[in-house]
């Protein structure tokens, strides 16, 4: 069996591959004071509630974004599943040139969702990932990493304004019943949610503008993906488990 793990700034997400299928798969709160321990009896209860045996795990990757989390979670890793997770990061194989000023700076998780997705495409794409960030990630027809662009993800957006407001009140991230808002929540979750429709499709008209070729495929993926999708016109399809697959080849590219 192979684990893979996509370390992000709000939640941790966790997958089982038996071969190239995706059997099992959790989704966690991310939480910067878990220790070692906690991650690896948290580990180890998800394995033995879904039926899996842990020490039948012969590799482990991850992608990371949060390095105190990082840290904790793969020492857990290492203490109870006994296997040393490989990591995505520099030196490691992607098959992919990046065209960044400085490779370093891109996010892992970035990376591995452009392998994944030029492997399902076999052409020019962006994927847009909903997470706490929204990241636009923009792959040539050759397969090659062009960069991207990085927005305040619906939920930062959303705690922002209640945050940065007297009288605001929070509200639910949802679709409005119209656009119009005829009180506050509605009025606050029109703004929200159809200007960030607005904001997805207006950087991927221009990203494909700018890029000179096509056609450009957009593949979508992360928690909120499929409320956004559903009501743009340029989001072709919604990948839940993108990340997940990326890990996955790239451990194969690795061994």
């Amino acid at each position: 069996m192979l684990l893979v793990i996509d370390i992000g700034n709000t939640n941790i997400v966790l997958g089982v591959y038996q071969k190239e299928r995706l059997t099992h798969h959790w989704r966690i709160g991310t939480r910067a004071g878990g220790t070692a321990d906690e991650y690896g009896i948290l580990l180890t209860q998800l394995f033995q509630m879904a039926g899996l045996e842990p020490r039948k795990v012969t590799g482990a990757i991850a992608a990371s974004v949060v390095p105190p989390v990082e840290t904790a979670v793969l020492g857990g890793v290492k203490r109870y599943l006994r296997v040393t997770p490989m990591v995505v990061g520099p030196g490691i194989k992607t098959g992919m040139a990046i065209r960044y000023d400085n490779p370093r700076e891109v996010g892992a998780d970035r990376i591995v969702n452009a392998v994944a997705a030029y492997h399902r495409l076999q052409g020019a794409a962006i994927v847009v990932d909903f997470g706490t960030a929204t990241t636009f990630d923009l792959i040539g027809p050759q397969g090659e990493y062009l960069g991207g662009a990085i927005a305040p993800g619906l939920g930062i957006s959303m705690d922002a304004l209640f945050e940065r407001t007297a009288k605001l009140p929070r509200v639910e991230c949802a679709r409005p019943v119209s656009v119009v808002g005829r009180d506050t929540v509605g009025a606050m979750q029109s703004g929200l949610y159809w200007g960030y429709v607005g904001l997805v499709e207006g950087l991927i008209t221009r990203m494909v503008a700018e890029a000179g070729f096509a056609p450009v495929r957009v593949l979508a993926t992360g928690g909120l993906a499929p409320l956004i999708a559903r009501e743009s016109a340029l989001i072709e399809e919604v990948d839940e488990f993108l990340t997940l697959t990326g890990l996955r080849m790239l451990y194969e590219r690795n061994r």
